[in-house]
């Protein structure tokens, strides 16, 4: 059907249709129920699944009370991630938000390319540690961390900042979540072209790609495309040095950093 073929079966003006399509809105269940029978779909499982996505979509997450201070694409991705169940990520230059600690998370918000009053880093500092609570969760997503040498060899946050930061990977790389690092020996691979993460989901809902870029952040959710990108992590983790060299790495950058 087309948007106006739709709009005139469920007696709606069209521009209703486009909003939900395009995320502006969110349908209230409702709504998502006569969509369903309009669209055919009658398997009662499918039905239960989307109507109970209808449902929890109207219930605001912990981060809208942070929308002051985060970008409406920003918002939709903590959404979404704390909705995977799976995270693959990869990072080129700095440790993943998920990994980070509260000290390290405060020197990157400090250091980047808006400038922002003290209230604000701190605020986006909540929103960052907040974040990782879904490691703690009973249903809690497999994190899969790969990052290139630069990113624990960078003192961001200076020597002290840094030897936290390192001990704490080595503290929750363990059960659940996997930490790689690139070597500098391993020269190109595909991750140069920058960092990139990969949501899996449970159900029908496919797999999705999101990147942040200076200019905004960047979703990719065609089948294809996405898969280009778990493709390329695939090559990622064989290029990687294993969990336990990575530990050996991590130990022997924090060695460094205490002689230094």
């Amino acid at each position: 059907m087309t948007q106006q073929q739709a709009a005139a079966e469920l007696d709606w003006h069209h521009t209703k249709i486009f909003r939900i399509e395009s995320g502006r809105t969110g349908p209230h269940p409702n709504d998502v129920r006569r969509m369903l029978e309009v669209y055919g779909l009658h398997d009662e499982a499918d039905r239960e699944a989307l109507l109970s996505l209808a449902k929890e979509a109207r219930q605001r997450g912990w981060w809208y009370s942070y929308r002051d201070v985060l970008p409406s694409q920003y918002e939709f991705y903590i959404g979404m991630e704390s909705q995977a169940t799976s995270i693959d990520v990869f990072e080129l230059a700095v440790v993943h938000g998920l990994l980070q600690t509260e000290d390290y998370a405060r020197a990157l918000i400090r250091s980047g390319p808006l400038e922002l009053d003290p209230q604000e880093i701190e605020r986006r500092v909540e929103v960052r540690t907040t974040r990782q609570e879904i490691l703690a969760r009973p249903d809690r997503p497999q994190l899969w961390a790969i990052m290139d040498e630069a990113a624990i060899r960078r003192p961001v946050g200076g020597a002290t900042t840094m030897v936290a930061q390192l001990k704490h990977l080595l503290e929750v790389a363990h059960g659940k979540t996997t930490v790689q690092v690139i070597p500098y020996s391993a020269g190109a691979h595909p991750g140069t072209t920058g960092p990139f993460t990969v949501l899996a989901f449970e159900g029908a809902e496919g797999d999705m790609v999101y990147m942040e870029t200076i200019n905004g952040n960047l979703w990719v959710d065609k089948a294809d495309e996405v898969r280009r990108f778990t493709t390329a992590f695939d090559h990622l983790r064989a290029v990687a040095l294993s969990p336990d060299d990575t530990r050996a790495m991590l130990n022997a950058a924090l060695n460094d950093l205490k002689r230094s």
